[in-house]
């Protein structure tokens, strides 16, 4: 697999005093802070924080109103999603977005083709073989290899998901945004998923934003909260679950209910 390579201890993704209104609403108020390289990162917060808006900024879709993104140390902010996909910052979207009348292999060949320059060609050639390989060896990291002749269509919706992420590898990503991957997984999925976000070479920086904090406190080695557009906690996962500020930012200011983090036997975290 041919990714880009960087130093390990560099911030990959710096993001300064980052701010984004609609007139007199402020969507994102003022949010700054680094992902290293080689960092499982995650946001959270509750509904209306502002994340997704937060990350349609990062991804390029939506022009901020102030503030910087620093990406490989370019400012990227006036840069649109194809620039910084070029430059190695990916995003996957919510709702799958895939060549559902193609067979899984083609939508693969079609990410690589773009990435190398070379499309196929109606004769045979060595590039051809090249692409054709490689776009194998994506499937088979995800575990779709045995798809690869069935139509997008055919997949589960697990599956469509696997099926990003090859796609996402075969842009040689050095950093990837996930938009929350899970929603509308069965649980199955969700730990096959989590399996395969796990198995990502640490050449591989993510960001996810994620409801389920089952899979937020498996994958996150820093966890960053916002709530109401605001930035209110920042650290490893152990200091924001033992936070009362994200707790009362999703529950409210109660005593009578069970704290957002629970600790299990098995070290499992749930969201009440």
């Amino acid at each position: 697999m041919s990714l880009r390579t960087h130093h390990a201890n560099d911030d990959l993704l710096v993001v300064e005093n980052l701010t984004l209104r609609y007139g007199a609403l402020t969507a994102v108020d003022d949010v700054s802070l680094r992902i290293a390289s080689g960092a499982r990162h995650a946001l959270i917060g509750p509904n209306g924080a502002g994340k997704s808006s937060f990350f349609s900024m990062l991804g390029g879709a939506t022009s901020p109103t102030s503030g910087r993104i620093v990406f490989g140390g370019e400012d990227i902010v006036s840069h649109d999603e194809v620039q910084r996909a070029r430059a190695g910052l990916v995003r996957t979207y919510q709702h799958s977005s895939l060549f559902t009348g193609l067979s899984v292999l083609d939508n693969v060949r079609i990410a690589v083709e773009r990435v190398s320059g070379h499309p196929l060609r109606p004769w045979p050639s060595r590039a051809d073989r090249r692409i054709t390989s490689a776009a194998e060896e994506h499937l088979a990291h995800v575990g779709l290899v045995d798809r690869r002749d069935q139509l997008v269509s055919s997949l589960s919706h697990g599956e469509r998901r696997q099926l990003e992420v090859a796609l996402v590898l075969a842009c040689e990503p050095r950093l990837v945004l996930f938009d929350e991957p899970t929603a509308g997984m069965s649980a199955a999925e969700t730990h096959r998923f989590a399996e395969l976000v796990e198995s990502l070479p640490r050449a591989v920086t993510t960001v996810i934003v994620e409801h389920d904090l089952d899979v937020v406190f498996r994958l996150a080695d820093r966890i960053s909260v916002l709530a109401a557009g605001r930035l209110i906690a920042e650290g490893s996962p152990e200091h924001v679950k033992a936070d009362p500020v994200v707790n009362e930012a999703y529950l409210g200011d109660s005593n009578d209910r069970e704290p957002l983090f629970l600790d299990t036997p098995a070290d499992v975290r749930t969201a009440r």
